[in-house]
């Protein structure tokens, strides 16, 4: 209902104005106290209890302008960002695209984002709100040590995040996703969890990986070895995809990752792969081509 009656102002701007006019509108809500959600729909992973296991993915509040007026929507949970150590614009624009016909988006925003310490502001004026709202963490494009990069953001962000979801899938940053390999992953990980424990949280949030569905069996294994050795607590499978299948619209070639329902068959095959090779080991967090809470 919502979006039938939103559909038509947002659709008369480009995408990435209407995707902006839509954060101002939502910040300007009054706060609200989130509803209690329905009896046997909560659900607990990583010693967090959601309220409801249907939430906002990282990309739609970069700059965590608007977690509490998400969650006062009934959403269980939301992720704001991805954040990176210092702000940048991103790819040059047109760089979001509707797919109307194909009831998809594709985008190469490239990490555009305000940067950490605008985010961790709005994070700490928050912080006595109930809600569970994670941080997706990223890195600057053109840093030299992109682990040092998440390293920072999970210094700065652990005291201020439900959890913290270490964000390797991107297909917007050229090299990013090499860090799904399995000895920079190690290292990866290792250099979050040592910057968490240096950030001294009274409740260390805990660390959640976000992964590609692009991904060979062995790289798969590979990242699924690498979550249960660290301890993880959760995979977050999974992030737009570079594959194109059959797509109608005259927007489907361009570059960028693609989201929306042509992704849901994809996803739900990864997250097949990823519950086989984990054994059921580590929680698994569903996103791509899901359209409504049923």
């Amino acid at each position: 209902m919502l979006f039938r009656l939103l559909k038509p102002a947002m659709f008369a701007f480009d995408p990435e104005t209407g995707h902006r006019l839509a954060i101002r509108a939502l910040s300007a809500l009054p706060l609200r106290t989130p509803k209690p959600a329905p009896d046997g729909l909560a659900i607990t992973v990583a010693g967090l209890t959601f309220p409801n296991p249907v939430g906002v993915a990282a990309g739609f509040d970069k700059d965590a302008e608007a977690p509490d007026a998400l969650l006062g929507l009934g959403f269980g949970f939301t992720e704001v960002g991805s954040i990176t150590p210092l702000p940048q614009a991103g790819n040059l624009k047109p760089r979001l695209f509707r797919l109307v016909e194909d009831k998809a988006v594709i985008n190469r925003m490239g990490f555009n984002n305000a940067g950490g310490a605008a985010a961790l502001e709005r994070l700490r004026a928050r912080a006595a709100r109930p809600g569970i709202v994670g941080v997706n963490i990223g890195a600057n494009k053109d840093s030299p040590d992109r682990i040092a990069d998440y390293a920072v953001m999970a210094r700065m962000m652990a005291p201020f995040s439900s959890y913290l979801c270490v964000n390797i899938s991107s297909p917007n940053t050229p090299g990013l996703r090499a860090l799904q390999d399995e000895a920079a992953l190690t290292a990866l990980i290792d250099a979050v969890i040592a910057a968490r424990a240096e950030a001294a949280c009274a409740a260390p949030p805990p660390i959640f990986l976000k992964v590609a569905p692009d991904l060979e069996p062995a790289d798969i294994d590979a990242i699924s070895r690498t979550a249960i050795d660290k301890q993880l607590g959760a995979l977050v499978v999974s992030n737009t995809t570079i594959s194109r299948p059959a797509l109608r619209s005259h927007h489907a070639d361009e570059a960028g990752g693609l989201s929306g329902e042509p992704l849901r068959d994809l996803a739900l095959q990864r997250l097949r792969d990823f519950r086989k090779a984990t054994g059921g080991a580590i929680p698994l967090v569903g996103v791509g081509g899901i359209a409504s809470a049923q």
